[in-house]
């Protein structure tokens, strides 16, 4: 019997392309009728491929009553019920690791371009000021800075070796001290936030991790602090970065997520003082390539081995 499986929305073509010649493939974003689509597929569905922006809810889970993987494109999958699916016996994968260089890539862009000004000199450039006021305003260096790294995970440490080559001294945050690793530890968020200029924030969305850095952390961070997003925006209070920016509390930040994706709040847009990219950590064709082929290795494995790869 052919596999018939359910795409929440779409991602690189190449291995889908592969994916199409072993299983039945059913778009749900490009349906003119999402709903009825659903309705006439619930009893053949037994796999559903979702992604960072067309997620698997609860309600989709329990309408798909022979639903056996939820294979998610992204190494984050806070928007995949995985509560819920491990109830109704639903294994969930998602596509960790080949994810990592471009990512940690991302974190160490967005701190340069916040310390040295990048952005801001790209347009002193663009718009004539340089030929009209002369010199612009100094960036700061990267070495000698501390970074404290919310999340030491297979990014985290990614980032860590690429700030130190900058000469960076490097500390982490999480719920518990990695003994093989040399950077320092911190126990308490607000006591790194302290010590550090940069707070790269690298771990993953939970109920636990909403708006961990809050008003708090960032008061904590100070006048010469910088943040850097690269995981989810809702671990960040945004509310409490734009004051904090607005304020001066902070010096910057380096922002590739937001809380409520892709609206961005204006005020953040007016701050000369922020760098933004419209969550491209992962952004390579290499990289999404890779994710992708992940994504169909493990429907493929499963449906041929009642195995996984990577499962969550």
């Amino acid at each position: 019997m052919v596999q018939e499986v359910l795409m929440m929305g779409p991602i690189p073509n190449a291995p889908i392309e592969a994916l199409e010649k072993e299983y039945k493939v059913h778009k749900l974003w490009q349906a003119a009728d999402p709903e009825a689509m659903l309705a006439d597929l619930r009893n053949n569905v037994t796999g559903v491929i979702s992604t960072a922006w067309f997620g698997a809810s609860a309600k989709l889970i329990r309408a798909l009553p022979h639903l056996e993987i939820i294979s998610h494109f992204g190494v984050g999958y806070d928007n995949v019920d995985v509560k819920t699916a491990k109830e109704q016996g639903v294994i969930v994968t998602n596509t960790p690791g080949v994810l990592t260089d471009d990512t940690a890539d991302m974190g160490i862009a967005l701190t340069l371009a916040v310390l040295r000004r990048i952005v801001e000199g790209d347009i002193y450039v663009r718009s004539g000021q340089w030929g009209r006021k002369g010199p612009m305003p100094l960036g700061r260096s990267l070495r000698g800075r501390k970074m404290g790294i919310v999340g030491m995970g297979r990014i985290g440490q990614a980032i860590a070796q690429r700030a130190q080559a900058f000469g960076i001294e490097v500390g982490y945050h999480g719920p518990r001290e990695k003994k093989d690793l040399p950077q320092r530890y911190y126990p308490q968020l607000h006591a790194m936030a302290e010590d550090v200029d940069i707070l790269m924030v690298a771990c993953l969305y939970s109920e636990q991790t909403h708006h961990l850095v809050n008003g708090k952390i960032l008061n904590a961070l100070g006048q010469h602090g910088v943040l850097v997003n690269i995981a989810r925006g809702r671990i960040v209070d945004e509310s409490a970065l734009v004051d904090a920016l607005e304020g001066g509390v902070i010096a910057g930040a380096g922002l590739d997520v937001f809380e409520r994706e892709p609206d961005v709040p204006s005020a953040l847009c007016r701050l000369d003082n922020v760098v933004m990219q419209p969550h491209q950590g992962s952004a390579t064709q290499e990289t999404r390539f890779a994710m992708a082929q992940l994504v169909v290795d493990n429907l493929r494995l499963y449906f041929e081995k009642a195995e996984v790869l990577t499962p969550v």
